[in-house]
């Protein structure tokens, strides 16, 4: 009798024990590995997006870099241009700049002529007739100087004759054109007047 009614009691041990183990089993899978597995999903997702955001960062910054270069340079060019092709005709200090250069030359009988303003599209011009006198190498390092000037200019034609004598001191004639940039009411005036120039040459 006593041996027959320990082993069911052993046996519902057992069965308790096999449901409380699935219960710790459900548990844990339910309060730690789902919520821990969820977690540690978002942490990985949240590592790439942040590679990608540092990566992103990165590349950004060196496009901000090249950008930062090309737009220094553009200034730089920007400036170049203004200088050598200013808003304004500025004619008298550029006759002044050819004058210091023609005496620092030490070149005799100069002769620095406006020409009449020529304006078309959004530059206007200016002819310049140079002439002066002098040796050949005072003429070669007035052209130097000339040429390192900010202003742009273009020379047209250049004469050189000797002297009757034979002296050794050369006669120079010079055309040259300046340029200028022309303000937006000379710009609109400037295209008015190609167009009436069209108009009547058509007529």
């Amino acid at each position: 009798m006593t041996i027959t009614c320990f082993r069911p009691s052993h046996r519902r041990q057992q069965v308790w024990v096999c449901v409380i183990a699935g219960l710790f089993v459900c548990d844990f899978v339910v309060c730690a590995y789902l919520p821990l597995q969820q977690r540690l999903t978002s942490l990985k997702q949240a590592k790439t997006e942040q590679r990608r955001v540092i990566e992103m960062a990165a590349g950004q910054r060196e496009e901000l870099a090249g950008l930062r270069v090309r737009l220094r340079e553009t200034q730089r060019m920007v400036e170049k241009f203004e200088a050598s092709v200013p808003s304004d005709s500025a004619l008298g200090a550029f006759l002044q700049q050819v004058t210091t250069l023609m005496t620092a030359q030490k070149l005799s009988d100069q002769v620095v002529l406006p020409g009449n303003e020529i304006e078309s599209g959004e530059l206007g011009c200016i002819p310049i007739r140079m002439s002066c006198q002098g040796t050949l190498a005072n003429l070669f390092g007035f052209f130097g100087k000339l040429h390192t000037l900010d202003r742009l200019i273009r020379i047209e034609s250049v004469k050189i004759e000797n002297d009757p004598g034979f002296s050794g001191r050369l006669t120079m004639q010079t055309e040259a054109y300046i340029f200028y940039q022309l303000k937006p009411m000379q710009v609109q005036q400037a295209a008015t007047a190609d167009t009436a120039g069209g108009a009547s040459h058509g007529a």
